[in-house]
């Protein structure tokens, strides 16, 4: 097909035996369908553990027809509220697809700044996450690093960036592109005095990583002030181990896979599973 990108999903072959794959599409507009309804899924998910601040925040998830566009929320509305019907497919030069996309117009300028740069820079990642959380922007502002001081943290050794800079809203293309030259090869990067940014090759993977990251920077603080109070400080991981433990956990397999109780609840509250209607 024309204009198709190469966006594979993972086989079985991926996958260790005993845990499941994901689930794997022969037609793009099946695919599209089902990845409307994934991002529209996340964001809920979002809601429910506060990462709406406002209008700000946004997911994103490259288009598996139109590899030029991307799908994201229209601006303003809950992320409480999002369905697939209301996601807006936007290209790189940030016009809205007039055609696919849903009744509300209104796209966040600093979503297409931010979101535009990452995906054309990182042709590897299908799916990025940015949201102002309490936890990471307070870590955020430190403008230091995680250090490997958990199982959970390992996930994220020598794979999260920090962007040391903070000029206001991103209202132009330079900012975002300086964001995306920052995050370089990492899964994640840290906003200074803004919040993090995640990418990375499924929805799944990215909620969950964005998820795990935000508890990561609050144990990190709480971590800091109970070994200050104490005049010690903490207990790191050894590099060996850190890395080690990043292979099992920091991957695209460990990240979807752990995601996965997290929709499978929001399905079993909501009583609604993905279910593909071609259009006649």
């Amino acid at each position: 097909m024309p204009g198709a990108p190469s966006i594979s999903t993972k086989s079985d072959k991926d996958f260790p035996r005993n845990i499941p794959a994901p689930q794997a599409f022969s037609d793009p507009f099946e695919q599209r369908a089902f990845l409307k309804f994934r991002l529209a899924q996340a964001y809920r998910i979002f809601a429910k553990y506060g990462y709406d601040e406002g209008v700000a925040g946004h997911i994103t998830v490259r288009d598996p027809i139109r590899s030029d566009c991307y799908w994201v929320n229209p601006w303003g509305v809950h992320f409480k509220l999002m369905q697939p019907e209301l996601l807006l497919l936007v290209d790189h030069e940030g016009k809205i697809q007039e055609k696919e996309s849903g009744p509300s117009r209104y796209l966040n300028q600093a979503a297409y700044m931010i979101h535009s740069a990452v995906h054309e820079a990182r042709p590897d990642i299908l799916c990025a996450a940015h949201s102002h959380t309490i936890h990471a922007k307070a870590f955020s502002a430190l403008g230091v690093p995680l250090d490997p001081i958990t199982q959970d943290s390992c996930a994220f050794y020598k794979d999260l960036s920090l962007y040391t800079e903070f000029r206001g809203i991103v209202e132009d293309h330079k900012e975002g592109q300086a964001i995306a030259a920052a995050m370089g090869s990492s899964k994640a990067v840290i906003l200074q005095n803004h919040g993090i940014l995640v990418a990375t090759k499924s929805i799944e993977s990215t909620v969950f990583f964005f998820m795990s990251l935000e508890k990561c920077c609050q144990v990190q603080m709480l971590t800091d002030q109970a070994a200050a109070a104490r005049g010690l400080k903490p207990r790191l991981i050894d590099p060996e181990n850190a890395a080690d433990t990043h292979r099992h956990l920091g991957s695209e397999m460990g990240g979807w896979f752990n995601a996965m109780p997290e929709f499978q609840l929001l399905e079993h509250e909501e009583g609604k599973k993905f279910e593909y209607l071609p259009t006649q």
